[in-house]
This record gives C-alpha cells, structure tokens and sequence, in this order.
C-alpha cells in the first residue's frame, strides 16, 4: 500500500537512525538495570545514563543532576504541577494559586483541574487572536498565595512561541515557581533554563527523533531547590522523584536525539522556515480565503495551521488521503468540538472546523512540499465546488469569514520562527 507524505511532525516523529543505532545494543547486549550495582552489566547501564543524563542537560543548559527520567511529557508535567502542589500546599490549606494559559495541552489543563477540585484556586489566562498571553494580565494575576505558573514555550497546534524569558523573570521577581511545558520546544526553539529563569520544565523524546515511552523533567537542584511531591512510589529512583526501573534503551535515544537536535539546530531551523514558508506560499498561490492560524513571526520553524474557507476540516483530510496531517492536537482526535486552542484564538466558527495542522520535520523533503501543495488545492478546489455559499459569496464578490490578507505570507516576516 502507498503510503502518504508525512505531515504531522507535531504529533510524533520517526526515530532518526542515528539514534536507533546507539539505541540497539542496550536491548539485547548492554541489558543491565542501572540500580544493579555489583556487576558489570549493571555498570554500563549506569554509564549510559549517565551520558543522556548529561546530553539531556546541555541542550538546556542545565546540569545532570537537574535532570529527571519519566515515561514522557504527560507523566512529566503531572509530577510537576501535582509535585509542586503537593509540596507547597500546606496541610489542610487548598488556597494556593495556580496560574495556566486557556491554550496549554490538555495535560495540564486536566491536571489544574484536577487539583481545581481539591480547593485550589485556578487562573487560566486568555489570549489574542495569535495565541499570545498579556504579560500584563500574568503579572496581575499573581498574588501572594500563587505557587506555580506553567506555562508552554510553545503550541503545539497553532505553533505559537510564548516569551519564556520575560515570563520566567516575572516569575522570579514575584517569587513563584515557573514550569515550562517545552514538548514542542526543546530541540527547535533556543532554551536555557538560567538564561530564562525556568524552574521546572518538561520535554518528550518522541517529538524530537527519539523514542516514544521516555522523557526528562527538569528540576533544580540548586539556588535553590525545588520540591516536588512524588507521585509514583517504590524503590526512590530519580532523587526519590520517580520511582521505577529506568529505561535503558530509551534513555539512551533520548540523550542521543538532544545531542544531534543540539548540534544541527541551526540548519535544521533556517530550513524548516524555508520549507514552512514555500508551502504557505505554494497554498496561498493557488487559493483565496485561507486563514493562518497563529503569528508569522515568533512561530514554531516546522507548524503551518491553516483554516480554508468554505471546506469542512475533517472532509478535507479524508479528501487529501495522501497526506498525513491533522485539525488539532493528536490528544483530541477523536473529539468532533473545534479545537480548544481554535477556540480560544477566536476565528469564525465555521473556520474552526476548517483548520489543518500541517507539521514539518527532519526527513521532510522539498519534492514532498510542493507535492503536498498540489494535493491541498486540488483537495480545496474539489470540496469548494460542491459547496453552495462558496458559489455564492464568488458570484457576489464578497470575502470568506475572517480571512487574513495571505498576498504577504510567512517570508515577509523577519525570522518566521
């Protein structure tokens, strides 16, 4: 069976060879359990984690003992926003403050609300139509019972950059723990968690060309220290954080895959904006009543979401069968409600059904994008012309709803990403 152009960089990647190759010895010679340590086997393990333990640090310019070993993002953000609840929430006191944004992954809405029905207070920022938060508002809302912002470094849908330097210094001027979701930026957007004052921060291997099941937490160490509450037990792995036989194989293509998004992260970024943008305007081209969703500038290099005018989203992706995209976050896939991120940028309605998340990544080539140009305005074109009211507002010249000017496109802003 043929299969079609992968698009869905944001739901996941392919492992990069590079990193199956170092991975393969660790399942069938190097099998050793890291806690095992009077023999050999034993040893290596350890070693192993070591080094990712140290590469996962570089990328952001952490240190090793910083780092924390999970299953993935979701664990990763549950023990940070339930850990740091559970170590700050004084006994019988529900009262502390928890500070979100509307458009963060649906970990941690659903782990705020979680700890919204155990009596803490929840403030969940809006934003703009771009998906940005106003500073203004976040510092505002931060009062003396507040004990966490988190807060992503960037949307996993529409792809927008939140400003994590300036949030982390709101953060450590008020005194409030700062938590960063950067699934989607670790390895594609520049972090440094001194730089920018992150205490807590989260990331997958999975969407960087490593494994999925493995992912890092980071948690200072120092200057100083952040507690956070356990919330898997048995055994006191992970500075009695995490409990649980560590993940050889899989830490190991971690630490690999932030070693080589660390060193090719230049080149990588500049072509991915170049290959984003040439499909932005290869689409745009061809088609009239196309809204990007999301800022030009300050936007992940690899995320294009964009909404068409008078075509149903879902219709769409079964019309385009060989392209692999999606309308949202690969957690809701199975919901027929708009996108909770769509939603809260606030476009027509009719355009929050008509979105498509096209995601871009290392093994996309430049043949692919233009084939996948062709295929969305043929796609486009067909579904428009069985559509009454497309026919309509063309006869009576008029524009779709909300549409954005798209004659400048994403190369017409400095940086893109």
């Amino acid at each position: 069976m043929k299969r079609p152009i992968y698009m869905d960089y944001q739901a996941t990647t392919p492992v990069d060879p590079r990193v199956l190759e170092g991975m393969l010895p660790y399942f069938t010679e190097s099998y050793g359990n890291a806690a095992s340590n009077s023999h050999a086997f034993g040893w290596e393990a350890a070693a192993a984690v070591k080094t990712a333990r140290e590469r996962c640090a570089r990328i952001l310019g952490a240190e090793p003992i910083d780092i924390l070993f999970t299953s993935g993002s979701t664990e990763g953000i549950n023990l940070a926003v339930k850990g740091v609840a559970g170590a700050r929430g004084a006994a019988g006191d529900r009262r502390g403050r928890i500070i979100t944004c509307v458009t963060e992954h649906p970990a941690v809405l659903d782990s705020v609300a979680y700890l919204e029905q155990d009596g803490f207070d929840v403030v969940r920022l809006p934003v703009d139509a771009d998906g940005r938060i106003d500073l203004a508002e976040l510092e505002s809302a931060i009062d003396e019972h507040t004990i966490l912002v988190s807060l992503m470094a960037a949307n996993n849908e529409i792809g927008t950059i939140h400003p994590i330097g300036e949030i982390g210094r709101i953060c450590e001027q008020r005194g409030v723990l700062f938590f960063c979701d950067a699934t989607q930026g670790v390895g594609k957007i520049p972090l440094d968690v001194r730089r920018d004052r992150i205490d807590i921060l989260s990331f997958t291997g999975h969407k960087m060309y490593g494994p999925k099941g493995v992912g890092a937490l980071y948690v200072r160490k120092a200057h100083p220290n952040v507690r956070l509450k356990c919330q898997i037990h048995g055994g006191g792995h992970e500075r009695n954080m995490r409990s649980g036989t560590l993940n050889i194989p899989g830490i190991v293509g971690l630490g690999l895959a932030c070693e080589l998004a660390r060193l090719e992260f230049e080149t990588e970024s500049a072509r991915l904006r170049r290959l984003r943008d040439r499909l932005h305007r290869g689409i745009t081209k061809g088609l009239d009543d196309v809204r990007v969703n999301g800022p030009l500038e300050d936007r992940l290099p690899g995320n294009l979401n964009l909404s068409f005018a008078y075509v149903d989203g879902e219709a769409l992706m079964m019309d385009m069968k060989d392209v692999a995209v999606s309308s949202g976050s690969a957690c809701n896939s199975t919901s027929l409600e708009a996108s909770h991120v769509l939603q809260a940028i606030r476009p027509a309605e009719e355009l929050q059904h008509a979105s498509i998340r096209f995601g871009l990544g290392r093994m996309t080539t430049e043949a692919e994008v233009e084939r996948v140009i062709e295929l969305t305005t043929q796609s486009v074109r067909r579904l428009r012309e069985m559509s009454p009211l497309y026919q309509l507002t063309k006869r009576e010249g008029r524009s779709g709803p909300e549409v954005t000017d798209t004659s400048s496109g994403p190369d017409s802003a400095a940086g893109g990403g």
